[in-house]
């Protein structure tokens, strides 16, 4: 395979899910603009721009590793981990805009940010580049999670609802 093609491959699978849960966003706008959300949350125009940075930031570290390590997956790797990040990422839109579950969300991306903790110390102990560049995401994620977590305990009326879950 070409030596630029493995690295762009790397670099755009993060993307592989974006795609999916872009048609599920726009599907479901009109709920979200229903939603009660704070002041301090960003203009929508702002998340596709940052959402492309962070996946192409976390693909292309997933590349440095993957070569770092003899183009072997291994747990040591960190790369296990990073699979299982994507996949938290990939199922937060679906749950989150397709589902409407407020309070699942939250906890998807929490366990979403601890595993991106956990495989950027990974990627440190192999490629230091590699783990810088998740560091953008971790901040992001930890934004992400304040601003799930406000419109979970705001909106009482969502299943699964914070107000729900205070009262059993």
């Amino acid at each position: 395979m070409s030596e630029y093609l493995k690295p762009a491959l790397f670099t755009m699978t993060p993307f592989l899910g974006a795609a999916y849960g872009r048609k599920i966003t726009f599907d479901n706008m009109k709920w979200y603009d229903t939603v009660a959300k704070p002041s301090w949350r960003p203009p929508k125009w702002v998340f596709g721009p940052v959402w492309s940075v962070l996946y192409a930031s976390m693909g292309y570290a997933s590349w440095l590793i993957y070569r770092d390590c003899g183009e072997v997956i291994t747990a040591e790797s960190g790369l296990p981990l990073y699979l299982l990040q994507l996949a938290l990422n990939w199922s937060w839109t679906p749950i989150f805009f397709g589902k409407h579950k407020l309070g699942l969300g939250f906890a998807n991306l929490a366990a979403c940010t601890a595993s991106v903790c956990a495989t950027t110390f990974y990627f440190g102990r192999i490629n230091t580049t590699a783990s810088r560049l998740l560091y953008p995401y971790i901040a992001w994620l930890s934004f992400a999670s304040m601003l799930n977590f406000w419109i979970w305990r705001n909106n009482p009326s969502s299943p699964g609802s914070y107000a729900e879950i205070k009262e059993e």
